[in-house]
């Protein structure tokens, strides 16, 4: 097991600007101070930019709730990232992804869609993440579906969750207590 090395700072401990941070994101769409930004609190203008940015990315991003979901499942298992499939994972079966492509995609392997926005979805975070390019056949596909708004929050979703991972991965931050749909391990 492996401690966390930016655990929860306690309130009465936070200076002026993790306070200010701290009670935007709470009175925010989050309702709490959650998990990814727990470590970044201790630099709060990045968390505040952070949280600014994955607001919008996540609650309002030009292809809406249910690919955004599905977006973040795709990034959060690249990535191992255990806090953000924990979190995510529910509410993307929630928006509507099958449980059996939200179970497919935790054992790293390519889910049978019956929706073609989400293969599409899946298939265009996958390039940018593995490949590190995205086909011209998938970037035209992705912009005649969404747009370049469109295409480009999904980019913004891929990059927003890969740095989210990778601070939380960095700073080992353990996932919710009690969740519901842990990550399996590979």
């Amino acid at each position: 097991m492996t401690s966390d090395r930016l655990p929860p700072i306690p309130a009465p401990q936070w200076n002026a600007a993790q306070r200010v941070c701290a009670d935007e994101i709470i009175q925010g769409p989050r309702g709490g101070l959650i998990e990814p930004f727990i470590p970044m609190l201790r630099s709060p203008e990045l968390c505040t930019h952070a949280q600014r940015m994955g607001e919008y990315l996540r609650y309002r991003s030009a292809i809406g709730l249910r690919l955004s979901e599905l977006a973040i499942l795709v990034t959060a298992r690249h990535w191992s990232q255990e806090v953000e499939w924990a979190i995510h994972a529910p509410i993307a079966m929630r928006e509507g992804i099958d449980a059996s492509v939200v179970q497919a995609l935790g054992l790293n392997q390519v889910p049978n869609f019956t929706d073609t926005e989400e293969s599409l979805v899946y298939h265009f975070v996958q390039q940018s993440l593995v490949d590190k390019k995205i086909s011209d056949a998938t970037w035209a596909d992705a912009q005649s579906h969404w747009g370049e708004h469109g295409v480009v929050d999904l980019l913004g979703i891929v990059g927003y969750y890969t740095m989210l991972s990778v601070v939380m991965n960095g700073a080992q931050t353990p996932a919710p207590a009690g969740a519901k749909m842990p990550l399996p391990r590979l």
